[in-house]
């Protein structure tokens, strides 16, 4: 007795009884609602809470088990542990399950989007210890140079360009004068990452504007970043006005929907008008916008937008106007689109006809020529595969098969249901393609004219594999042409049907077609790492040769470098590979011949010449075919062997050798280098 006393707590409760019953019941209630949220949600419920985690751990202990020496010709691919590929597979799972259960809430689709994003697009982040792809690095060597020269870069050579359109390299130079950083490359690799975090608010806008159904919406989304393959998303220009040009026709859809639904209600009595939630709060001033199409601070946002696009990216101001244009057909949108049309045609002549109008106007013969020409621009971007590597030519394959699947799916999401082709898709679907016949854009314009279709042809394949449900009431569609007087259409073909339960059945079919795209994706955006990757040694063989005299010039086999352009205005680049016909058959059939003839080219700059040989020059010769692997390897030993090359900088991956004339001409002074580890 005496032990259980001394066991047992008799201390009082200092608490007041009420204060202690309530507490009871509190808790009590917590547990009750617990055990019946679990409940209802069943085993649905179970697999969203557990398969989000699982899948993080697994990709997590993926990444301490690569290893980037396994990469081959199908890149990251290789090296990748099945762990990868399982948390892939376990977040296709928990995403299609939790829009499949009713009573799972919202913030469960956003969780799995945000992790799918982590998981393919900071893996290269995490794993590489320097910037991935050349043009980024490219592009962090202009940010570099217009901070140098406060501006305009002088002596730019090709890369003046860049003076042209400079909008993108201006903010990241404030960036880094704002911040302090030394340089861009402190948050560069993570530019991946960023981008996409920042394309949800424009892909949700724009989805949220044709449909209130949250299974469609972020069906739509998940399907946009298992789809977007082409990698356009790295640091540079495009992506960032990529982004802002996404965000641009998000606010004009979201406008459209606005007015399509004030219009509609207008026309009911008040006691008996409809519409979205809140729209009966909306002020007289949002009735009005609505007659007359936007308010002031909307409209002044756009045209904020549309100028960082302009001052940014040649094309992007071309694909807005495209999209703008095709939209205002619909006699109904005129008011809303109009304006932003006019703000897209007008600042971009007025900046090509002052600021680009050097660059306009010394390509502006072989732009009208290109008009003529739309079976070649259509095809110029798809690779020539004769000559690849057997990975290559499967990841070719795969990409082309990923874009066909997606554009199947969005037509027959038009065949199928009618009420998508009454809001405002269309247009954007089919405005990318335009372009796609009007110029090559250097053998891009396939891949960009998909990039600016994909958040179209997303949602349309979302309501292939989601059975919508009704959003929105009865309106006028964004590009219905019909007049702008009369009531809304008699039939109810631009309104979605109702919803009907998924079975488990096509629960599961939709997940092997969303594994199957996703298949593609990852061959499209990992299978050329053996290229894009950089290593230390290859980035320390850079740095040196940005320290060689001002004047020199640098002599490569490919410009696939990791920071090639580094101080670029003060060197002079020869690129072996660039060039075509005659002149690459003789590389590729006697590269010893080829390095002797570019060697013996006069520098007009007066400085020394370099050679630089590193791993990825010969992995991307070797991958795409541009040289057979005999002249990478007959290169390297007629540099190696040549007396006129004095190696001056070698590692693991790259060497440097700097040219002596023969008779002892000027070398110039060579910058302290030596072996390195």
């Amino acid at each position: 007795m005496t032990d259980a006393l001394e066991r047992e707590d008799v201390r009082p409760d200092p608490r007041p009884p009420a204060h202690r019953s309530t507490s009871h019941r509190d808790k009590g209630r917590r547990t009750r609602r617990l055990r019946a949220a679990l409940s209802e949600a069943g085993w649905s419920g179970w697999v969203v809470r557990c398969a989000l985690p699982a899948a993080l751990v697994l990709w997590l202990l993926a990444l301490s088990r690569v290893d980037l020496s396994r990469m081959g010709d199908l890149g990251l691919l290789q090296a990748l542990p099945p762990a990868y590929f399982a948390a892939l597979g376990l977040l296709t799972l928990g995403f299609v399950t939790a829009l499949r259960a009713p009573r799972i809430r919202h913030r469960w689709p956003a969780a799995y989007v945000l992790a799918l994003i982590l998981v393919i697009h900071a893996t290269p982040s995490l794993l590489y210890p320097t910037l991935r792809y050349a043009w980024a690095w490219k592009h962090v060597a202009i940010v570099d140079a217009m901070l140098r020269h406060d501006g305009s870069v002088p002596g730019a050579g090709k890369l003046d360009v860049y003076n042209q359109w400079p909008g993108f390299f201006d903010l990241h130079a404030v960036i880094l004068r704002a911040t302090g950083l030394d340089s861009v490359l402190g948050y560069a690799s993570w530019y991946p990452v960023i981008t996409n975090l920042l394309l949800i608010g424009p892909l949700l806008m724009l989805y949220r504007s044709i449909t209130t159904d949250h299974r469609l919406v972020w069906g739509g989304v998940w399907l946009y970043y298992t789809t977007a393959w082409v990698g356009q998303d790295y640091f540079s220009p495009q992506a960032f006005a990529y982004v802002l040009s996404l965000t641009v026709i998000a606010l004009v859809m979201r406008r459209l929907a606005v007015a399509r639904s004030l219009a509609a209600d207008s026309r009911e009595p008040r006691e008996r008008r409809a519409g979205p939630p809140g729209a009966r709060a909306l002020s007289a001033a949002d009735e009005a916008s609505a007659r007359g199409g936007w308010r002031a601070a909307p409209f002044a946002l756009v045209l904020v937008l549309i100028a960082a696009i302009v001052s940014s990216h040649q094309l992007t101001p071309i694909m807005l106007a495209v999209s703008m244009a095709l939209l205002a057909l619909g006699r109904r949108n005129r008011r809303t689109v109009l304006p932003v049309l006019a703000a897209v045609v007008g600042l971009t002549v007025l900046w090509d006809a002052t600021v680009a109008r050097p660059f306009v106007s010394e390509h502006l013969t072989s732009l009208v020529t290109a008009l003529g020409s739309p079976d070649h621009n259509a095809v110029a971007g798809l690779a020539h595969l004769g000559q690849a590597a057997p990975g290559q030519i499967l990841t070719s394959w795969a990409d082309r098969s990923l874009t066909l699947a997606v554009f199947l799916l969005a037509l027959a999401a038009l065949v199928r249901h009618r009420w998508v082709r009454r809001v405002g898709l269309l247009p954007l679907l089919v405005a990318p393609l335009v372009l796609l016949l009007a110029n090559a854009y250097d053998g891009e314009m396939l891949f960009r004219a998909y990039l600016f279709a994909l958040p179209a042809a997303a949602f349309l394949a979302a309501t292939l594999l989601w059975s919508p449900r009704a959003a929105r009431p009865p309106g006028p569609s964004p590009d219905a042409p019909s007049d702008p007087q009369s009531g809304p259409p008699a039939d109810a073909s631009s309104v979605p049907p109702a919803a009907r339960p998924i079975g488990p059945l096509r629960t599961g079919a939709t997940a092997v077609v969303l594994l199957g795209l996703l298949s593609g994706l990852l061959f499209g955006y990992f299978g050329k790492e053996s290229m894009n990757y950089f290593t230390p040694q290859e980035a320390a063989a850079l740095r040196y040769v940005a320290t060689t005299p001002p004047g020199s010039r640098v002599i490569s086999l490919t410009s696939n470098e990791p920071g090639g352009e580094m101080r670029y205005d003060d060197h002079d680049r020869l690129v072996l590979g660039d060039a075509a016909g005659e002149d690459l058959k003789r590389l590729a059939d006697n590269p010893g011949d080829a390095l002797r003839t570019a060697l013996e080219r006069p520098n007009v700059a007066g400085g020394p010449s370099y050679v630089i040989l590193t791993r990825a020059q010969i992995a991307e010769c070797e991958l795409t075919g541009l040289l057979p692997v005999t002249a990478t390897k007959a290169f390297a030993a007629a540099a190696a062997t040549s007396s006129e090359l004095r190696l001056v900088f070698s590692n693991a991956d790259a060497v440097v050798y700097q040219y002596v004339p023969p008779g002892g001409g000027h070398v110039g002074t060579t910058p302290a280098g030596g072996r390195t580890p």
